[in-house]
């Protein structure tokens, strides 16, 4: 497993192999949906980015300060997030120390994740990244933004960032199911064509996380 480790405010990990993380929170949303999306999404990278990340993502709680472990944490679900004062006290730590959180729509979680990301960044809001923004041209080419994975509500899929200091710490895909886009092919039975979108956004920005800290 990678070891990061602290220096300053910086971020780094030996090049052994690499853990990445999900989220867990309380409030009651599902954040253990989609069981086989990271496990692909690992497999994929490891196949087409030649990259090292093992193969089994670490659960972590939001306030667990295994976090500063992990160069990357993925969260997603359908309902209710609710970080308390240290958890998010803890996240932003993790942030500001060179973390990345992606966070996934899987419906239901917007209006939970902007007010519980308050808690962690007050003096950053969520901003739209327009299409030219590096993390959708990374290995893979996607010049109209995110794929459009589930219909819910006839919405256009965004990608939306909060910025510490100049830096991406946090990218928010919404209205896209871009996890769901990562689980096994009989799960949901997406067109293969549309999985490979999905995991190839996936790989993006795990490439761009790793490359920023």
């Amino acid at each position: 497993m990678g070891i990061l480790y602290l220096s300053g405010s910086h971020l780094g990990w030996c090049q052994s192999s690499y853990k990445i993380g999900k989220l867990k929170y309380g409030g009651g949303g599902d954040w253990y949906c989609n069981k086989t999306s990271l496990p692909n999404l690992i497999a994929f990278c490891n196949k087409t980015l030649n990259t090292r990340l093992d193969a089994d993502p670490q659960v972590v709680e939001v306030g667990s300060p295994d976090m500063l472990g992990l160069p990357f944490v993925h969260a997603t679900g359908h309902g209710n997030i609710v970080f308390t004062p240290a958890e998010a006290t803890n996240l932003r730590k993790y942030l500001l120390a060179g973390g990345f959180l992606h966070v996934d729509d899987n419906y239901g979680l917007d209006q939970y994740i902007r007010r519980e990301m308050k808690k962690v960044l007050p003096e950053a809001d969520f901003v739209e990244l327009p299409f030219t923004h590096p993390i959708y041209h990374q290995k893979f080419d996607f010049a109209q933004g995110l794929p459009k994975v589930h219909e819910h509500d006839n919405k256009t899929p965004q990608g939306f960032g909060l910025f510490y200091q100049g830096r991406l710490v946090c990218f928010y895909t919404y209205e896209c199911d871009l996890g769901n886009g990562w689980e096994d092919q009989a799960v949901y039975k997406d067109p293969e064509t549309l999985r490979q979108q999905a995991l190839r956004m996936g790989a993006n920005i795990i490439t761009y996380a790793f490359a920023n800290p």
